[in-house]
């Protein structure tokens, strides 16, 4: 080969002329690069050339050859190559090029290595990572270090030794660099570790961590942002490595991280990346968390930093130690029990909220309302005592306070709707007055400070209408439209934009009281309908659309009407205008339309589905990145784009890919190992769309039939989607489409299902194989996932499918899926699922008793399908109570007021669902309801009270009630007059009744039923209806005494029920009440 025009082809590539480079790039691809000798030529580049920039473009090629000629050269030509290449990397004097040729030592060495070849190599490295001179120290532990991440494994070197190597260079006198590849490669080796087959592998990683803290304390206090950046993403990679790595020293890690981040003197990157690493260890060792019983005191530290906060800017996006604090606050309130975090944190904010300095009062509030989400029952029962605080904030004499306030109330309305909407006359007068006043002072669009009180005004309006009920909303329209109005052509598009959403808001609360304004809001937006001149103008597109679908639902159809087609056909075009924002707004327009239109969405359907279609097989496996020259070194590393973390290949990864190209080019590993680690904008967009595809099935049943076999053929793949969005979303999809089916047989004539197995009814064929396809698919999602929101969803599907379709789900091509879902039912509630465990941890030995809302919300959900399988099965369900038994009775006697009312709320329903096969645990049974008939929850009471009726009417053994009669009635004499508490005085008239009916003889009619007549009409339990007036049917047709004499009481009542709302009586109800009606009126 002509080795002068290869030199010269190579110093080509680095010419800033890109015709030239790409020439030079086709050249050396077809003359060149197809030869093994182009490898030896670009080793002897690398080891010789005099420019430091050729010999590191000279390594970046080698690497990519490696794979291909390095196994065709000669044994004789690879001992003096390797033996010259290792020297020159120990003596090479520019990093970056020292760490390219590292890097094509180590690609060498993967291929010799798995070949059985250059296994004295580790020794010479052994020898250069304990050299006298630092440089070669520094290189052998980085060659050591790029070798095992390339080999893993493979690497020739018993564990043992190298740990021993890295105890001495973990703790180099001299050199950052050998401390930070010892760091690395110690990384590498715990990735490769295995616990419970490697103990003493194990023990020495552990004596190495202290001296890994050690070495990132070093390079914070030095300021060496390179290698500090290094050593805090090792920790982060520990994190996600055998939990055993960490357990021994992971108090104290947390611990110094948590130090680290609330210092003032430390650089803010380094407090940031410390936060960064809390956050990510509550994410997935939140047990460990728990244990530690560090919450508290992350939480009062996280408030401390937020005071950092500094002024708000919409424009700064910045990544600081305020804004990640208040991050970590977020995760916390989700991850770890109120104890440990909101309970703290609410202690805390009086301090805060009263302090002089704006700034404490600026964070108190920001901390609030990042809290809130994560633990909203907690802070709902507190909101008597926060609302006022959050009012006087409103009224705050600095307006980032005043911002702040608003920014809080926004949020608390987004998570409590109608616990904040209850406050609506307090809260709404405080925000019109920030609006005015802001809107006065208004100086120009230069004028942040009074743009930035209106954006916030009108969040916090646009978050609180939505929590109103129509008839207190519509009080309002008049106020606000005419307001916000005025901004609708404002020159500032964040204004405009938050304006226009709070427009939607106001409309979608108040329905036809938006009607006066319709036409002229209609008129102001429609301008926008179609801009596309900027990212800004389609943003703004984006807001406008949301806002008509939701003036859609206010008006109707038919006022709508003229506003459909041109809506529709923007939405198509904003499909292809390159902007995932957009195009999601559209699917969700789509969503509203037909939820608006239903059936006469029809004729908008196949432009629909094309388009959701089309949203569902894009690619997302095709993100590249590009290296420029002094980059090339992350080669076969990772880092993180889009918001996903990739591995930048290098030849090792594309073994056949014979285009050659430019240097600059990398792409993507496809390697399912990084799938689960980011979400792409692609994803996002899938998940709205398999929603979206939900909402129009349910809503235009019939006619979605036509194009419902290719949907679900699109919707079935993504269930394997590692996004748990996607599969959350599909799933839920599936079985709303299967409801929609199910509930078109039932129109067209299909009987209506019976509970129990085997089936009484059966569906027809179509409609048992897609049940079959689902529930198949579900079952091994709900396994294996270890999403707690998406394990909560499946729960939530579960119930509804079983309440509304009954056992039919339940059987498969394989035979019945309960007792598998019964396992995973109990697993749940038992807190094993893994769901409920740390990533990469087995089975936790102690279970913590105390649970976040969101764990919690997922035992509640797993208790709810418990009710609606025993509602699908009936009596059949008997035998299976015996697995729950324990588990229910044992939180119906929780500390925990909301455990032991979900619990008794199941057992209730359990038991009206069983019937007579409740006869077995009636003692059991018998007992904790009695007990909890005195539970100092009302709303646990009134399950208590309910469930304790549902006992009498079913159960056989009538002894044993009886025996407990005079208990019973003695605990129910104070629930009838708990006249605050409707739902208790409706569940109190049920159980009487139910009493009466079972046991006439037994009861004192002449003293219980007026007593019982005095709560009737129940005022919100319309299901006990059934139990009160078939009682009283009875009683007419005995000729009973008492209820002849209360016949005038009871007439205007019978009335009452008869009339609206039908739902206050099941036909068969009413069909015996209306005979009784008339024959007391003969």
């Amino acid at each position: 080969m002509d080795e002068h025009e290869f030199v010269q082809l190579l110093e080509a590539l680095l010419l800033p002329d890109t015709e030239r480079v790409k020439s030079a790039t086709s050249v050396l691809n077809k003359n060149y690069y197809t030869s093994p000798a182009s490898l030896g030529a670009l080793l002897q580049t690398m080891c010789s050339h005099p420019r430091p920039e050729l010999r590191q473009l000279a390594a970046v090629e080698a690497r990519k050859l490696v794979t291909r000629h390095w196994p065709q050269m000669s044994g004789e030509d690879k001992v003096p190559l390797r033996n010259q290449v290792f020297q020159y990397t120990l003596n090479e004097d520019v990093t970056l090029t020292r760490h390219s040729a590292a890097r094509v030592i180590a690609a060498i060495a993967a291929g010799d290595f798995e070949d059985g070849m250059w296994l004295d190599f580790p020794g010479h490295l052994q020898q250069a990572a304990t050299s006298a001179t630092a440089r070669h120290r520094e290189v052998g532990t980085y060659i050591i270090w790029t070798t095992i991440e390339s080999v893993g494994a493979a690497y020739p070197e018993k564990p043992a030794n190298l740990y021993t190597l890295f105890t001495s260079t973990i703790q180099d006198p001299e050199s950052t660099e050998v401390r930070v590849n010892t760091m690395l490669a110690l990384s590498c080796l715990g990735m490769l570790l295995d616990a419970d087959e490697e103990p003493e592998e194990l023990a020495m990683f552990q004596e190495a961590l202290p001296g890994m803290v050690a070495v990132l304390k070093s390079t914070v206090d030095q300021g060496d942002e390179d290698h500090a950046l290094q050593a805090f993403e090792v920790f982060q990679t520990l994190l996600s490595c055998d939990p055993a790595l960490l357990q021994k020293h992971f108090g104290d890690l947390v611990k110094f991280m948590l130090e680290l981040s609330a210092s003032t003197s430390v650089d803010d990157d380094y407090r940031s990346q410390a936060l960064a690493f809390l956050m990510q260890c509550v994410r997935f060792k939140k047990l460990k968390v728990q244990g530690l019983r560090i919450g508290e005191e992350m939480t009062l530290k996280a408030l401390q930093i937020v005071t950092e906060l500094g002024d708000l800017s919409t424009e700064d996006e910045d990544v600081t130690p305020a804004r990640s604090a208040l991050g970590l606050l977020d995760v916390l309130a989700s991850s770890l029990p109120p104890s440990q975090v909101v309970i703290p944190l609410l202690k805390a904010l009086g301090e805060y909220f009263s302090s002089a300095d704006p700034d404490f009062r600026q964070a108190g509030i920001l901390a609030l309302g990042m809290c809130v989400e994560g633990a909203p029952d907690f802070i709902a029962t507190q909101l008597h005592e926060i609302l006022p605080m959050v009012l006087h904030l409103l009224e705050d004499p600095v307006v980032k306070v005043r911002a702040a306030a608003l920014n809080g109330v926004a949020r608390l309305a987004d998570d409590l709707a109608e616990d904040v909407g209850k406050e609506h006359a307090r809260l709404f007068p405080a925000m019109v007055r920030n609006f005015d006043l802001a809107l006065n002072d208004l100086k120009g669009s230069e004028d942040d400070v009074n743009l930035q009180i209106i954006r916030g005004s009108c969040q916090a309006i646009d978050s609180l209408i939505e929590g109103l009920d129509p008839e207190d909303a519509a009080a309002y329209v008049p106020e606000l439209i005419p307001r916000l109005s005025k901004l609708l052509h404002h020159e500032d598009l964040k204004c405009k934009s938050a304006a226009i959403g709070a427009v939607g808001s106001i409309a979608n609360a108040a329905e036809k009281a938006f009607l006066p304004f319709f036409e002229q809001t209609m008129s102001s937006l429609s301008q926008y309908v179609r801009i596309k001149d900027s990212q800004d103008e389609l943003d703004l597109r984006g807001v406008v659309c949301d806002a008509m679908g939701k003036i859609a639902s206010a008006v109707g159809a038919e006022s709508f009407e003229p506003y459909v087609l041109p809506l529709m056909e923007a939405s198509e075009e904003a499909l292809h205008l390159d902007h995932p924002r957009l195009r999601e707004t559209s699917y969700i327009l789509w969503s509203t339309m037909a939820k608006v239109y239903e059936e006469k969405f029809a004729k908008y359907l196949a432009g629909a589905v094309k388009g959701l279609e089309e949203c569902l097989d894009q690619d997302e496996d095709g993100l590249e990145v590009q290296l420029g020259q002094h980059a090339q070194e992350l080669a076969g590393t990772e880092l993180v784009a889009a918001g996903r973390k990739i591995k930048v290949p290098t030849t090792t990864d594309d073994d056949d890919d014979d285009d050659y190209s430019d240097l600059n080019e990398a792409a993507m590993d496809d390697d399912d190992d990084w799938d689960d680690i980011g979400v792409t904008a692609i994803a996002q967009e899938k998940e709205i769309a398999a929603e979206v595809f939900g909402d129009i099935i349910t809503h235009t049943r019939r006619e979605y039939l036509p194009y419902l076999e290719k949907t679900v053929a699109k919707l079935m793949p993504l269930i394997d989607h590692n996004y748990e969005g996607i599969r959350s979303a599909t799933l839920s999809t599936l079985w709303r489409t299967y409801a929609c089916l199910f509930g078109l047989a039932e129109g067209e004539g299909a009987p209506k299902w019976k509970p129990g197995l085997p089936l009484q009814e059966e569906p027809s064929a179509d409609l048992k194989k897609f049940g079959d396809l689902v529930m198949t698919a579900t079952m091994t999602v709900w396994i294996e996932e270890t999403d707690r929101s998406t394990v909560t969803d499946i729960n939530r599907e579960m119930a509804a499918i079983l309440k509304l379709c009954g056992p039919a789900v339940l059987m498969t091509t394989k035979g019945t899926v309960v007792p598998q879902m019964a396992q995973q039912l109990l697993s749940i509630i038992t807190k094993r699922h893994p769901c409920q465990q740390d990533m990469g941890d087995e089975l936790e030995e102690e279970i913590p008793e105390e649970s976040s809302e969101y764990d919690w919300l997922l035992i509640e959900t797993a208790m709810d399908v418990v009710a609606c399988l025993a509602f699908a099965l009936g009596p059949t369900f008997g035998t299976l109570w015996t697995m729950f038994e324990k588990s229910m009775l044992k939180y119906a006697s929780s500390q925990e007021a909301a455990e032991r009312n979900a619990a008794v709320g199941a057992i209730a329903e359990c038991v009206g669902s069983m019937g007579e096969t409740c006869t077995p645990y009636t003692e059991t049974l018998l007992k904790v309801l009695l007990h909890r008939l005195s539970d100092e929850d009302s709303d646990t009471k009134s399950n208590a009270v309910y469930g304790m009726g549902l006992l009498c009417e079913q159960t056989t053994n009538d002894a044993e009630i009886l025996k407990s009669l005079s208990a019973i009635f003695a605990k129910l004499e104070p629930c009838l007059e708990a006249q605050d508490n409707p739902r208790l005085l409706d569940n109190t008239a049920g159980c009487v009744s139910r009493f009466i009916s079972k046991h006439t003889d037994k009861i004192p009619i002449a003293e219980a039923l007026p007593r019982l007549v005095q709560l009737l009409p129940v005022r919100e339990d319309y299901a006990e209806n059934k139990a009160i007036f078939s009682m009283i049917v009875k009683l007419y047709q005995a000729n009973e005494p008492t209820v002849q004499q209360l016949t005038p009481t009871l007439m205007p009542i019978f009335e009452q029920v008869l009339g609206p709302p039908e739902e206050q009586l099941h036909e068969e109800t009413r069909s015996q009440l209306i005979e009784l009606v008339k024959y007391l009126q003969k």
